[in-house]
């Protein structure tokens, strides 16, 4: 009998601090937010959290926060690789005033993905939000079948000190100054937009707003998609880098616009311009398959260097 007393206090004593030292909530692979949630919970499926940034603290690096149901689940800063999912046929959205709606500034390896999401910056009232996302740092972002409106600088903001690459899928942009700006300090901040859609406002006949905008360092290449009610659809300052292809453009001030100090020619191809307004413009120079589009109500505009258009 003491042989077993002591043997079980010898075992006692070693799962003591076993106890001790386990974490009180340990990180998910997977974790729920849901509109009727709480941030005091684990974050699992049976008790999901309120907010993006409630849940994100429980979740494993590379791991996804999924939404359940239909809510408002806040701005968040996201400085790891993860996955926000809003689900379909519901609406996850976020809404943020004087602020930017989601930030990533992840690390140099990270990939982050924004999926199923409305983010909203509610520009009509006094103090709106700033950016929808603001991406500062991080290996990868893509942005898939998500609405980004009414805010007060950009839809999206990629602004990096290196390279960094984008992906901007099924997603629709509308009532921003810029749809999506995009620069780098070092190396280029590489966007890829894919079937999406920027709408500016008419107010008055005057188309307001700026679809895409490659900066210095930016390279910003579109593919399908289209470009309605802006004072340029999209555009190359100095130093950036534009490729539209197979994209439509109705009422737009000028649909294309090349600064002079692009870093290479804004390559068009294959792209349809009707309504008021230009199709080309600016100072710099273009490449072209000579397959564009020049419709009903649009003018072809200035085409400085190599341009073909038929």
């Amino acid at each position: 009998m003491r042989k077993i007393a002591l043997s079980l206090a010898i075992l006692g004593a070693t799962l003591v601090p076993v106890l001790y030292t386990a974490p009180a909530h340990a990180q998910a692979s997977r974790t729920w937010v849901s509109g009727v949630g709480d941030d005091a919970n684990p974050c699992s499926r049976t008790a999901p959290c309120k907010t993006w940034a409630g849940a994100i603290s429980k979740t494993l690096a590379g791991g996804e926060i999924d939404a359940l149901d239909p809510g408002g689940f806040g701005g968040v800063t996201i400085t790891k690789a993860i996955t926000l999912d809003g689900g379909g046929g519901q609406v996850a959205s976020v809404l943020v005033a004087g602020t930017n709606g989601i930030t990533v500034a992840a690390g140099a390896s990270d990939v982050v993905i924004i999926r199923n999401i409305r983010i909203n910056g509610l520009l009509q009232t006094s103090g709106p939000g700033l950016n929808g996302i603001s991406f500062t740092s991080g290996a990868q972002l893509v942005i898939d079948r998500c609405d980004i409106f009414g805010f007060n600088t950009n839809g999206l903001s990629v602004a990096l000190s290196t390279t960094g690459y984008v992906k901007v899928l099924n997603s629709t942009f509308s009532n921003n100054p810029t749809g999506i700006s995009a620069s780098s300090t070092s190396g280029f901040a590489l966007v890829q937009v894919v079937n999406s859609s920027f709408v500016g406002t008419n107010s008055s006949g005057t188309e307001v707003g700026v679809g895409v905008s490659a900066g210095s360092g930016g390279a910003i290449s579109v593919i399908n998609s289209n470009f309605q009610d802006l004072a340029t659809g999209a555009q190359a300052l100095a130093g950036g880098i534009l490729v539209v292809d197979s994209s439509f453009f109705q009422f737009t001030g000028t649909a294309i616009t090349t600064a002079s100090g692009s870093f290479f020619p804004t390559n068009v191809s294959n792209n349809s311009f009707y309504g008021s307004g230009t199709a080309f413009g600016g100072s710099g120079s273009y490449s072209s398959a000579g397959n564009n589009k020049i419709g009903s109500g649009a003018t072809q505009g200035a085409t400085p260097g190599a341009m073909t258009v038929k």
